[in-house]
């Protein structure tokens, strides 16, 4: 085994890929506080049973899992839905609703790693608990929306495409499946993109051996809107919530980034309601974000009954579509200000500049080895810095400083009294 590189399905984040990941994140805590939301987190390992609870003991073979010293089951964290649930349940009525909470966790799978797919990643988390109308649906769809435009990506772009498990659970009712054939139909519906056209087949005829509802199921999921569906198996009351979830969303200018795909399932056992999962326009990349209702899912853990309404954004994902997209603006400056010490210069006049500077608030940085002028231009160049100032010389005689704008190639000559004004008022 080599140490060279890190754990297979993992990364390391040099000052470029920390930069990428820091303008990703920053974007994320834009668009959630711009929408009222509180940041939170929980711990990186939970109880095993948390998941196992929820998903059934074959959970247990996409996570990381080990006993502690005190021999109780622990697993990395693969998803923190199930962590708020428990943080909102350990909290009872005592909590106050509406809850809207936002989280960036690391977060880790055991799993088959392909393109935007990883072992150890980072996932935005915007969560609504404590309303059960439609109008937190559209508000978190309105949320992820938001996310992908402050990034950069338009409706050409992307799609959120919108369906309903409930109006699924009525529609599989009222052409016969029983109910306990519907959770091992949707895993398998949630996969059908992932494995081939002859093992989807196979495995739903295992499933459904009636080639009449096999038939229908096919009717399903060829339908393209909620007129077809309602001329075909008749009205349903999930339909209008749908209907008014679309008009909803046109109050928020967003009904160009939202499709309605009855196909769109979401394989986890806890979804109840609403589902929904963003794709680029083209489906080359697996889901960028994915969510829905799970009204159920903080009773579960022993809490009061609580709706609730949230969705995942993945960050392996979301950078190959921003890359594919020239999305991303490059490295920010390391500093702001690089100063450059001419031969005749004192290293304390040195040193209390920068300090000068720094205690402005504006990020500055200097050589720390006597080297020539030209050599101390190439490190404010590492650096990206936007101003070079050069301090000593018959300018500092003077009381004045050379500022050089490394953008646009101009210097101007001001008094090095004037220095953190000056930088002040042009950054």
């Amino acid at each position: 085994m080599s140490v060279a590189s890190g754990p297979k399905g993992t990364r390391d984040f040099y000052p470029e890929e920390m930069a990428f990941q820091q303008f990703i994140f920053s974007s994320w805590k834009k668009t959630c506080e711009s929408y009222g939301f509180e940041q939170i987190e929980a711990p990186m390992f939970e109880h095993l049973e948390i998941y196992t609870q929820k998903s059934g003991e074959e959970i247990e073979r996409q996570l990381y899992t080990f006993k502690d010293k005190g021999n109780r089951s622990l697993a990395l964290r693969p998803e923190l839905t199930p962590s708020l649930a428990r943080m909102v349940a350990s909290k009872g009525t005592s909590i106050k609703k509406p809850v809207r909470w936002y989280s960036i966790p690391r977060l880790f799978r055991y799993e088959k790693m392909q393109k935007g797919r990883l072992r150890e990643f980072f996932q935005l988390n915007m969560d609504i608990l404590g309303i059960s109308e439609v109008t937190a649906d559209a508000e978190l769809i309105a949320g992820v929306i938001h996310m992908m435009i402050n990034l950069g990506f338009t409706s050409n772009d992307f799609k959120v495409r919108i369906s309903s498990r409930t109006l699924l659970d009525q529609l599989f009712s009222s052409i016969g499946i029983p109910k306990n054939r519907f959770s091992e139909l949707y895993s398998l519906l949630d996969r059908k993109n992932k494995i081939s056209e002859s093992q989807y087949l196979d495995d739903l005829e295992k499933i459904i051996p009636e080639t009449n509802i096999r038939s229908d199921i096919e009717n399903i999921f060829n339908a393209e809107s909620l007129d077809y569906i309602e001329s075909k198996f008749g009205s349903f009351p999930a339909i209008n919530e749908l209907q008014e979830l679309f008009r909803l969303l046109k109050f928020y200018s967003f009904s160009e980034y939202a499709v309605l795909d009855i196909g769109i399932v979401r394989g986890l056992a806890y979804y109840t309601g609403i589902v929904f999962e963003v794709f680029d326009i083209k489906k080359s990349l697996r889901a960028i974000a994915g969510g829905g209702r799970y009204n159920k899912l903080v009773e579960l853990y022993g809490g009061p009954s609580t709706p609730a309404v949230g969705f995942a954004a993945g960050d392996v994902v979301l950078g190959e579509l921003l890359k594919d997209k020239n999305l991303y603006p490059g490295m920010p400056p390391r500093s702001t200000v690089f100063l450059v010490a001419l031969a005749d210069l004192n290293h304390k006049d040195l040193v209390a500049t920068a300090q000068s500077i720094r205690s402005s608030g504006i990020s500055c940085e200097f050589s720390l080895k006597n080297v020539s002028v030209g050599k101390q231009l190439k490190y404010a160049n590492a650096a990206r810095s936007l101003f070079t100032i050069f301090l000593g010389g018959e300018e500092e005689k003077q009381g004045l400083v050379r500022i050089k704008d490394m953008q646009k190639g101009t210097e101007n000559l001001i008094s090095k009294d004037e220095i953190v004004s000056k930088l002040q008022t042009i950054i």
